[in-house]
């Protein structure tokens, strides 16, 4: 269990329905949680009253007459079955600070999360500290609603410092070098591979052995595929969502974004990485985790050794004891044109402070034990997440698993959240990803696809296309 919401949870549902409209539906589930569900139980544990949130009548950061004690309102989305998961930190917490109350205001969907969020700022009744996704960031940061940090993260009282942390991981939460939210934990985007699945296919050198080499190259990684899909196996199962779509334009040596344009459909290496995932998608060479059956999804493709690679993060690990062979896994960052490591996204939500706050000073005491060191090793241990903050990486590589745990850290290291471009405006990534999956469907041609690509983005940014 871990700040990823419990991997439990995010396997239950990794099956998608047959009908188009439940599947758009669960297609954007799968996504936020992959990009925002990494602190969603952690949260939950940060609460010394009662768990049914209200809309804070009384606005944000509102005093009981407690003994003195000052109530902290405190929001984020998900299940309450989690919380005892974290009651270590809560009881630190409550110890050392006995003159606060934390309150959590819980959204159990996080497709309600933000629309109730954004009414709550709208009407001065948000909670002093809340959790927002990496997509909808941006567009608080532009609306102005969230605290400045930068000069408390640097103060006498912070536990997390701004050196603490990876300057790529903060996403849209940093504008005009302006820190506006810090990353509560990650979860970096890896490439798992079964070596059961790669011997069968006659496959005899291992990924992780090139990669410390310096030759794990997107032709090798692309030509293992090829042996898999001739050995009647799936090359590679990936969800449609930016964190693998994006590592692979990085790996094609392709851009996204440059200068605040879209410009993946017009980038000619970023075409040859997206014509390469529907080209792969299209004669089953790779396999969308999204459009997997009921009873037959990733997770256990993967451990019946089906397919030879799974993108995802530490996550897995928990898909993997449920039912695989432990010796059987390891992990590798996504390849690269000459081998060398490039960027992988990284998986991030973050805590941020709500600007009416009438109580800042306890609420950023909150934010920064919550993301420190000590902290994360409190809320993070045993579970399958990624600290965000240095000095906690033994939570990652104390249990020597997978054998490349190392691999997790250097991509956090290097990586990069969600583009700040695009997450400044909300629902474009779930956009991007709608369109893309119209692509490897095959339900619209790639360059009609990637036309539309264009329209849609520039629409929904308002440019002119």
């Amino acid at each position: 269990m871990s700040a990823f919401t419990s991997q439990t949870r995010f396997t239950s549902s990794t099956s998608s329905t047959s009908s188009t409209s439940s599947t758009s539906s669960t297609r954007f589930t799968r996504f936020t949680r992959r990009t925002a569900l990494v602190a969603a139980a952690a949260a939950l544990a940060v609460t010394v009253t009662g768990c049914s949130g209200t809309n804070g009548a009384g606005g944000a950061g509102d005093t009981k007459a407690d003994g003195g004690k000052i109530t902290l309102r405190w929001s984020t989305w998900g299940s309450a079955e989690d919380t005892a998961v974290f009651k270590a930190f809560t009881d630190d917490f409550a110890k050392r600070h006995p003159d606060i109350t934390l309150k959590l205001e819980q959204v159990a969907s996080y497709e309600d999360y933000h629309p109730k969020l954004l009414t709550q700022l709208t009407s001065k009744t948000a909670p002093d500290v809340f959790y927002v996704g990496d997509d909808y960031i941006g567009k608080l940061v532009a609306d102005g609603v969230l605290s400045p940090l930068d000069q408390q993260l640097a103060g006498p009282d912070s536990r997390s410092k701004p050196a603490d942390f990876f300057e790529g991981i903060y996403g849209g939460a940093k504008k005009d070098g302006v820190t506006y939210g810090v990353p509560n934990d990650t979860n970096p985007e890896v490439l798992w591979f079964d070596k059961k699945a790669l011997a069968a296919a006659g496959i005899t050198e291992d990924p992780a052995a090139l990669n410390e080499a310096g030759q794990w190259t997107t032709a090798k990684f692309l030509e293992m595929n090829a042996k898999l899909k001739a050995a009647d196996r799936t090359g590679t199962i990936f969800w449609n969502w930016y964190g693998a779509n994006y590592s692979v334009v990085n790996g094609f040596g392709g851009k996204v974004w440059d200068g605040g344009k879209f410009v993946a459909t017009t980038d000619p290496k970023t075409r040859q990485a997206l014509k390469t995932l529907a080209d792969g998608y299209r004669d089953k060479t790779f396999a969308s985790a999204d459009l997997l059956p009921e009873g037959n999804g990733p997770s256990t493709q993967f451990i019946k050794h089906k397919a030879g690679f799974y993108a995802g993060g530490r996550w897995v690990i928990e898909g993997i004891d449920k039912g695989g062979d432990r010796e059987s896994y390891d992990i590798v960052p996504f390849p690269s044109e000459n081998g060398q490591p490039i960027p992988g996204a990284v998986a991030a939500s973050y805590l941020t402070v709500n600007k009416d706050s009438k109580h800042p000073k306890e609420a950023f005491t909150f934010l920064t034990e919550f993301v420190s060191k000590e902290g994360q090793q409190l809320r993070l241990k045993g579970g399958s997440a990624v600290p965000s903050v240095r000095g906690a990486e033994s939570l990652v590589t104390e249990g020597n698993y997978p054998p490349h745990a190392k691999t997790f850290l250097d991509v956090r290291d290097r990586g990069f959240a969600n583009y700040p471009d695009e997450v400044a405006v909300p629902g474009l990534t779930k956009a991007i990803n709608d369109q893309l999956m119209k692509i490897w469907e095959g339900k619209t041609g790639f360059d009609e696809g990637m036309t539309q690509l264009q329209t849609l983005v520039d629409g929904m940014k308002g440019q002119k296309g």
